[in-house]
């Protein structure tokens, strides 16, 4: 394939990821912007493998097809449930990658030949920061993949003058920086990036550890924002405009993104850096005795109040994601709609582990689109509301952070079923959240605590109001 024709099928590529994205951006059109960026991704790969620059094709085929075995097999037995791990792991694949073509690249002697002056400089530059970059995000991901899929605590870990040591690996990793360019001049500076990948790994589990559990799906989205500028830093050093232009939209959407679940927390992106929710109160949350009087319901009950209402919300969390009850909403939600009663979904942006974990399971689901509503659309309508089935959330519905100015959740936007007539909780027991608070609307007046496994429960009241 020749240079010209390799050309014109990135720009193609190019212009399917932005529809991609634009497809992405809205339930009714992902599917189609799913496709968008398959296809994208299939020319980019073509044209790439195909292209002049590559003259070991065998190599690059059977690679590319035991990673390709490897993620049909992970395509098939990840559950939904698992997506957000998932996710994080792939992040740490794409910063590994950064760091192994960072160091294949300043190795290579016909690479270091194609530079020189002001050239080479800006290529070391290009280096250093790709290896940076790269070794922060995986070391990164694989703790967010152990905190998403519970192999390590939720609770954000304090260290004693956390920001210096953070303030210190970062001017120590500026001074290696001017130490590998100096180096590398005379045709040195492995060790200076040696160090710095050292550095840059210890500061991505040190950054991650000390982020607590409500602001799980903000580091997600700012590893993917990370993952993106990865990718684009490896493709300055190939000489690859389209990786250049494809870590680039993924870099900005994350951190777009990432602005979007901050807004939504009521969090500055610094403030989750610097730590996550529930940092004073991780491991000491208060149990019932400390609240007051929990109010338990049985099927029968929860039956008789959702087909004698007119208006029920339901609010999905990650407690759905984990019993695997997405379904048995939806058949619920069905039932009822024929009866005549309002069903509607009212989804926080950050509920679950990831952004729009819970609408990718409405959406499996078969949820209808048309009655899934984000926070700020029908917060307003809760006095309105006759049954609210939580199923799941926890810190997403929890009062304290509207009425408690000294709660470790204080300012965050939450869901106020509270005000509805009556909220039924769907929960094993009274543990607290990921961000380990409890919830003062446990012991509310108009909240029935309805104890049990999301879906056997749920599975009672259907059969229960399908009578």
């Amino acid at each position: 394939m020749s240079e010209g024709l390799v050309t014109v099928s990135y720009i193609g590529a190019t212009i399917l990821f932005i529809l991609a994205l634009g497809g992405l951006s809205h339930p009714e059109t992902s599917r189609r912007g799913n496709a968008y960026g398959i296809t994208g991704m299939i020319i980019a790969i073509l044209a790439t493998v195909l292209g002049p620059e590559v003259s070991v094709i065998g190599i690059v085929i059977a690679c590319m097809l035991i990673g390709g075995t490897i993620g049909l097999i992970l395509a098939l037995k990840v559950q939904m449930t698992q997506m957000p791990e998932l996710v994080a792991i792939l992040h740490s694949l794409v910063g590994i990658a950064a760091v192994l073509v960072g160091f294949v690249n300043f190795m290579d002697p016909d690479a270091a030949l194609q530079f020189s002056g002001a050239e080479k400089t800006i290529h070391e530059i290009e280096i250093y920061l790709g290896v940076l970059i790269g070794a922060v995000t995986f070391s990164g991901s694989v703790i967010a993949f152990g905190k998403l899929s519970g192999k390590i605590s939720g609770n954000p870990l304090i260290l004693p003058a956390r920001h210096w040591i953070n303030l210190g690996l970062l001017i120590l990793s500026i001074w290696l920086c001017f130490e590998f360019m100096d180096q590398a001049q005379a045709g040195g500076g492995v060790i200076p990036l040696l160090i710095m990948t050292a550095i840059a790994l210890a500061f991505g589990v040190h950054m991650v550890m000390a982020i607590g559990g409500a602001d799980m799906p903000v580091v997600i989205s700012m590893l993917n924002s990370y993952s993106g500028w990865a990718a684009a830093a490896t493709g300055f050093m190939l000489s690859n405009d389209l990786l250049i232009v494809t870590g680039a939209l993924v870099g900005s959407s994350g951190a777009i993104l990432s602005y979007i679940m901050c807004r939504a927390m009521n969090r500055n992106f610094i403030g989750v850096i610097a730590g996550g929710f529930g940092t004073e109160s991780a491991g000491t949350a208060g149990t019932s005795s400390d609240q007051g009087e929990v109010f338990p319901i049985e099927f029968e009950e929860v039956s008789d109040l959702l087909t004698a209402a007119r208006e029920v919300m339901i609010i999905p969390g990650y407690g759905m994601a984990v019993a695997q009850a997405q379904h048995t909403v939806r058949d619920i939600t069905k039932t009822l709609r024929d009866k005549g009663v309002n069903v509607r979904f009212g989804i926080h942006p950050v509920a679950g582990r990831m952004p729009g974990h819970m609408n990718v399971l409405l959406a499996e689901a078969r949820v209808p689109y048309d009655i899934v509503f984000e926070m700020s659309e029908i917060n307003d309508d809760f006095p309105a509301i006759d049954v609210t089935i939580v199923v799941g959330a926890n810190d997403i519905v929890n009062p304290d952070a509207l009425e408690d100015p000294n709660s470790p959740i204080a300012g965050m936007p939450v869901l106020e079923c509270w005000k509805g007539k009556t909220s039924i909780v769907l929960k094993r027991s009274m543990a607290s959240g990921y961000a380990g608070v409890q919830n003062p609307l446990f012991f509310k007046d108009n909240t029935r605590m309805f104890f049990g496994d999301a879906k056997n429960s749920l599975d009672s009241v259907l059969a229960e109001i399908a009578k």
